[in-house]
């Protein structure tokens, strides 16, 4: 089986996220993508992040109806930061032996890979899909491997889609009392009214 991971804070779930699952689904052939909204991300330690049941909510409002889509608690229900490489060792020993693992990130993450805690462990884990984030250059495997010896053979490159929504701009759009219809499923941005999340 081919199980595909996006992690993410998801503040909120986007119509970009779900359109990056998608084509990685069909592109790689993966029987599930587990979202796996994170707990305490520690990149962004100091900033505002809307609480884990808010984002947990979205996300089930986003993905409802569709079983190849699965969520995970891991990450918020864990104390302290989130490590990316943590994650999926535990997603690791959660699966069958003969499961493949594919983390699915943007070109901008894969780009800064060999910063990450233990970038080495993570990419012996899994397979690293980059997928197109506007504004970023394409990654190129054999300029990574300079700085992460072995990622050559354990990345994906995507070529699309190539989508320009971003939960930053959400966020803004409704801070200012702007609509996010077509950003975000109907759902979501029901909720995100009725919550008066993001005011």
């Amino acid at each position: 089986m081919k199980i595909g991971v996006l992690g993410g804070t998801f503040d909120p779930i986007h119509k970009g996220h779900l359109a990056v699952a998608e084509e990685a689904r069909q592109l790689l052939g993966l029987n599930k993508v587990i979202f796996m909204p994170a707990g305490h991300p520690y990149f962004k330690d100091g900033t505002a992040i809307t609480p884990a049941e808010e984002r947990v909510h979205m996300l089930e409002l986003a993905l409802n109806g569709q079983p190849d889509y699965i969520i995970s608690r891991l990450e918020i229900e864990r104390q302290g930061p989130s490590y990316a490489v943590d994650s999926i060792a535990k997603i690791k020993k959660q699966i069958n032996p003969s499961d493949e693992l594919f983390f699915i990130m943007g070109w901008d993450s894969v780009l800064s890979l060999h910063l990450w805690y233990q970038a080495d462990r993570l990419i012996s884990l899994c397979r690293i899909v980059a997928a197109p984030r506007p504004g970023y250059p394409k990654p190129d495997p054999a300029s990574l491997s300079l700085k992460l010896p072995g990622i050559v053979d354990r990345v994906i490159v995507m070529e699309s889609p190539l989508i320009d929504i971003s939960a930053t701009l959400i966020r803004e759009k409704v801070s200012q009392g702007l609509t996010v219809d077509g950003l975000v499923t109907p759902d979501v941005a029901v909720y995100i009214r009725e919550k008066r999340l993001y005011r």
